[in-house]
């Protein structure tokens, strides 16, 4: 995402297909929601049925994860993976493009300990499931504080600027553009900005270690622990659930003395509120993602057939 206030790349020009992907979506956001999961479950299925590669990666990611489920199993569960992605990816629609009672409408924002409302620095340790889009809103809209979240451009400038429009319709959130480093994201912590970070996928190791995820060894990056310290931030988890009303946005409690002065460690412990995460709503995390694909020295890649 990037605020509308940071004019450092030029307005892509919208051709008339771009513009026609857009009425879609608006119209698309008029739509009753159980009218749009609808189709999402429409487009999921058909999502399932061809983009193979994508069902492949997924079908890994669960043997790695779940092998004590049988295949049929796993199938199922992938299966119900691609609809709730493809949910998602429609809800953007009235996400980005309703206005902003209907947003609030489906919508939810749980906060059972008042960690935002206390105003002290906070990382907010944001996993990729489905509504990860949905949990930024919600955070924008439905609570005082201005947001922080780290901006990386799209490959697509068009989809990009939508991206980015949407993302920033709410609350003036703070963009820190990836360029700018993590010095730049620590002073927006400390002034007060709670941090909305994503950092669960595989980068590599240039920024990351080691660290099991269900038992599996995965490169998992530094940034949260670092992030923290850097800022002076307590961490707390959000997980966003979609439910047939919405968006469950619930904020966990402060996880207790974290970060500690091993930083090893630190990313174990981040895997492990992830993996509980995961486990109470299997189907809604991105596992379309090479989660695995780096590997240690002489270990093949389990997504090569």
């Amino acid at each position: 995402m990037r605020s509308s206030g940071q004019a450092d790349a030029p307005v892509p020009h919208q051709g008339w297909s771009e513009r026609l992907q857009r009425r879609v979506m608006r119209g698309l956001a008029r739509l009753p929601l159980p009218w749009l999961r609808a189709l999402g479950w429409l487009l999921g299925m058909v999502l399932y049925a061809v983009v193979w590669r994508r069902r492949r990666v997924a079908l890994v990611n669960w043997r790695l994860c779940f092998p004590g489920l049988s295949e049929q199993r796993r199938r199922q569960q992938v299966r119900a993976h691609f609809v709730v992605f493809a949910q998602a990816w429609l809800d953007r629609a009235w996400l980005w493009e309703a206005p902003a009672h209907v947003v609030a409408g489906r919508l939810r924002l749980v906060d059972d300990a008042g960690t935002l409302a206390q105003g002290t620095p906070v990382v907010l340790f944001a996993p990729h499931f489905v509504g990860l889009d949905a949990g930024w809103t919600a955070l924008t809209l439905l609570q005082p504080r201005r947001c922080c979240v780290l901006y990386a451009p799209q490959k697509n400038p068009v989809a990009d600027r939508w991206m980015v429009e949407g993302g920033n319709r709410f609350g003036q959130p703070l963009v820190v553009a990836k360029w700018q480093g993590m010095k730049a994201l620590g002073t927006a912590i400390r002034e007060g900005s709670p941090m909305y970070l994503l950092p669960d996928m595989d980068h590599g190791l240039a920024d990351g270690v080691w660290a099991p995820l269900f038992g599996v060894p995965a490169a998992t990056l530094t940034s949260l622990p670092r992030l923290a310290r850097l800022g002076r931030a307590q961490v707390l988890s959000v997980a966003t659930c979609m439910t047939p009303q919405g968006y469950d946005v619930t904020l966990g409690p402060v996880w207790p003395n974290y970060p500690s002065n091993d930083l090893h460690a630190d990313v174990c412990r981040m895997n492990q509120a992830l993996e509980q995460l995961i486990q109470d709503m299997p189907e809604q995390y991105y596992w379309v993602h090479q989660r695995f694909k780096t590997r240690p020295p002489g270990e093949a890649s389990p997504y090569t057939r």
